[in-house]
């Protein structure tokens, strides 16, 4: 049984705040600003926790840890020419769900390729 103090009420409340990813950084911002006692180590413990927990989602980001209250998923497209990272929006999964036995919750893909970019400068 975890204990429930005001301290980690605050930051669970902060958590819900958030619409969108968010990194230990903007928490403790968001958080520092209601109670500076709180230091940014508790604020990864207390990701960690709820990362183990399935309470929340983490992915990686530009070397990063990203959270998320939701289940958003977390993809990228990468070109190998000019190095671009783009976020993208995946509306479709029928081809994941076909290769996986379950109930997907979700996931991170990295695809790597040339830009639009790149491919008008080679064409040149």
């Amino acid at each position: 049984m975890k204990r429930t103090t005001p301290q980690k009420q605050l930051i669970e409340k902060e958590i819900t705040s958030f619409s969108s990813f968010f990194n230990a950084e903007d928490l403790y911002k968001k958080v520092s600003k209601k109670n500076a006692k709180i230091g940014i180590a508790t604020i990864y413990r207390f990701l960690n926790g709820l990362t183990k927990d399935g309470e929340i989602h983490s992915f990686q980001c530009n070397r990063k840890t990203l959270y998320s209250n939701s289940k958003k998923n977390h993809c990228h497209f990468n070109c190998e020419r000019c190095g671009e990272r783009k976020h993208i929006d995946l509306k479709k999964l029928d081809f994941l769900h076909q290769q996986v036995e379950g109930e997907l919750c979700h996931f991170q893909i990295d695809i790597t390729g040339v830009c639009k970019r790149c491919l008008n400068k080679l064409s040149f």
